[in-house]
């Protein structure tokens, strides 16, 4: 059991001329989540993760969202990225590897994350022209790799995410992201059995 003063907690602030984020994580939280980026859309998308990962998550984000989410969208994942880097420390104790399969209707997606210090991101699997559909009205297809990229650069996690199969662009997209929650769930979670950081280099 994680006392309070040991709980693996970051916030993370950022402000540009596109957008102005404040971000805090709870990797040891219970799912709950409280999060306002001005896209719908991507907001139920990190609800999802933050429920399906077991990490408490707050979003308070304002952006250029009249011209285009993309800005927002992207600076929100690289600030949930940077949120999680700093939340996961030294990364003593944690499983490290984590693997996912998950249904959402028709779509199914399949993640797998090594919480490895080394960012790196394999996504394939988004059928033809899902880059393009608009989901909500708002909401780009494309932006569901952006968030990948961001989060996967700047946590500094190894991250394989293959879709299998799906028709409906909103139940992609959502089962692409519960994938990762429960594949980052398993990578976080403290191992009893672990001593020490869980690599042979001695550093993660």
């Amino acid at each position: 059991m994680t006392s309070p003063s040991d709980r693996r907690v970051a916030r993370v602030q950022r402000e540009t001329s596109e957008s102005s984020i404040d971000l805090t994580v709870d990797l040891d939280g219970t799912g709950t989540s409280d999060i306002e980026t001005g896209v719908p859309f991507y907001d139920h998308l990190l609800t999802a993760f933050a429920k399906h990962s077991l990490t408490d998550l707050t979003v308070r984000a304002r952006g250029d969202i009249e011209i285009d989410v993309h800005h927002t969208v992207e600076d929100v994942g690289i600030v949930l990225g940077k949120a999680i880097r700093e939340a996961l420390g030294d990364k003593h104790g944690i499983s490290r590897y984590g693997d996912a399969l998950v249904p959402l209707d028709e779509a199914l997606a399949q993640a797998v994350v090594d919480i490895s210090g080394r960012p790196y991101l394999v996504h394939s699997g988004e059928p033809a022209g899902f880059e393009y559909h608009l989901i909500g009205g708002h909401f780009t297809g494309s932006m569901v790799r952006h968030v990948f990229e961001a989060i996967t650069f700047n946590a500094a996690l190894t991250v394989h995410v293959t879709v299998l199969g799906g028709r409906d662009p909103h139940h992609i997209a959502e089962a692409e992201f519960k994938a990762f929650a429960r594949a980052f769930r398993q990578a976080k979670a403290l191992d009893p059995l672990v001593r020490g950081i869980p690599s042979t280099k001695g550093a993660l």
